[in-house]
């Protein structure tokens, strides 16, 4: 197998995870938590209501600085999001550098599925029983 063949095969995840690291540099840099520095969330400035994303500049920031714990508190689910990312990233760059092709094809099922549990927990995050859930 030739280097540079591999290279090739390997520019895109490799960008692809070039791109992810300088997001999470900039948000590790400059602290969401500081009022002024990222806009507030239209649908939590709007209704009050916390969407599924809301805390996870938060969440990315905590999960940079190594706090765990912090990080699952401001956003469950953008943490599971970010390991399932690394994980999904590491078989494609596999794939790619043994030359095989890799495509994440998820049935309607699962789709459907991890909508379920996104809506599942934007509602409990917003009742009083799922406060813990939220930012």
């Amino acid at each position: 197998m030739r280097p540079r063949a591999v290279a090739k095969r390997l520019l895109v995840p490799v960008g692809v995870l070039g791109s992810v690291a300088a997001a999470f540099a900039y948000v590790g840099s400059v602290d969401p938590n500081e009022p002024g520095h990222y806009p507030t969330c239209p649908l939590l400035a709007l209704t009050g209501i916390l969407c599924p994303g809301c805390g996870g500049l938060r969440s990315a920031h905590a999960f940079i600085h190594g706090d765990l714990l912090t990080a699952i508190g401001a956003n469950a689910a953008a943490v599971v999001g970010y390991v399932v990312f690394g994980i999904g990233w590491v078989a494609w760059t596999v794939a790619s550098a043994r030359g095989r092709a890799w495509r994440l094809n998820p049935s309607g099922a699962q789709l459907w599925t991890i909508g379920a549990v996104l809506a599942v927990f934007s509602v409990v995050r917003n009742l009083p029983f799922g406060a813990w859930l939220a930012p």
